[in-house]
């Protein structure tokens, strides 16, 4: 990807705060792993205490309806320059990975209910995507 990387993380406005916090956790540990490189070195403060590194570029948290989430995914799915990772109502309701891989196999694309994306790549497609949300506050 292009050294002129952004990150996002687009939330659905709806969502109660527990589960938006729970979500952007998901996404971030996902987005962290994926762009490793992201992450900057281990810092030291003033007493010699050492800060684990931290992401190196701004992850914006943004809001949109269920419908703008819907119709993101889909164009950064067919964006070659962005990763994209979602975080649906069928992850959500369940409680091991295996029953998440289940029940998302036998998903519609169409019957899912986006709770949450993740994006990085090229700084050009992220705001395209994600230029008029606004912030989540």
């Amino acid at each position: 990807m292009d050294t002129q990387m952004k990150c996002a993380v687009i939330l659905n406005e709806s969502l109660p705060v527990g589960v938006l916090a729970n979500a952007a956790a998901i996404l971030g540990m996902t987005l962290g792993t994926r762009f490793g490189q992201l992450v900057g070195e281990d810092v030291k403060d003033a007493d010699g205490g050492t800060h684990p590194g931290i992401v190196t570029v701004p992850v914006p948290a943004l809001r949109a309806d269920a419908k703008t989430l819907a119709a993101i995914w889909e164009k950064a799915s067919a964006d070659e320059a962005v990763f994209a990772v979602d975080f649906t109502d069928v992850a959500q309701g369940c409680r091991v990975y295996g029953e998440y891989v289940e029940r998302m196999g036998a998903a519609s694309p169409a019957s899912l209910g986006f709770l949450g994306i993740g994006l990085a790549g090229d700084a050009k497609h992220v705001n395209r995507l994600t230029g008029n949300l606004p912030l989540l506050r």
